[in-house]
């Protein structure tokens, strides 16, 4: 048996999480926009600007991540944001992804967030199925707002 393990991610897995946020990037159809060097993800990953959980297999490694930080809700409260969450295709339907997201809700949960929140592109239906399985409220009336700050950052996106 291939159990999947969840865990705190290191600076070592910093590499692996860096090709799934590309994975995701071809998904969604927007790799040119992807421009995060794994460099910029080591030295923030260091500040603790953010946190990942990684699902792995004794087989296969690391089969999946929840990439997230602390926010705040200024109608709720506390907030851990989800910015990114995938598991590689081939591991897909294994229940690797079940056992990421309820590690990030109990992660949430221990420091005390009154919500976790996260955006979901309107077309990716399984995406879109899975939080429904969640409970998850699928906001539809507010639209996202960006202002790039640096040049590079605005490929495709």
């Amino acid at each position: 048996m291939n159990t999947t393990t969840i865990r705190k991610a290191t600076l070592a897995d910093l590499p692996a999480v860096h090709e799934l946020v590309r994975e995701l990037a071809i998904y969604e159809e927007s790799e040119a926009a992807f421009t995060a060097t794994l460099e910029d993800y080591t030295r923030d990953f260091q500040a603790g600007r953010f946190e990942v959980l990684v699902a792995e297999t004794e087989s296969a490694g690391i089969i999946g991540m929840a990439f997230y930080y602390m926010t705040y809700s200024t109608w709720k409260g506390p907030m851990l944001w989800l910015e990114d969450f995938v598991v590689k295709a081939a591991h897909r339907g294994s229940g690797a992804g079940q056992l990421l997201f309820d590690a990030y809700v109990e992660e949430a949960r221990q420091r005390g967030c009154r919500l976790v929140k996260w955006q979901v592109l309107d077309w990716n239906e399984p995406a879109l199925n899975f939080y429904r399985r969640q409970q998850a409220i699928i906001e539809t009336n507010w639209w996202s707002g960006k202002i790039f700050l640096t040049d590079s950052a605005q490929t495709n996106l």
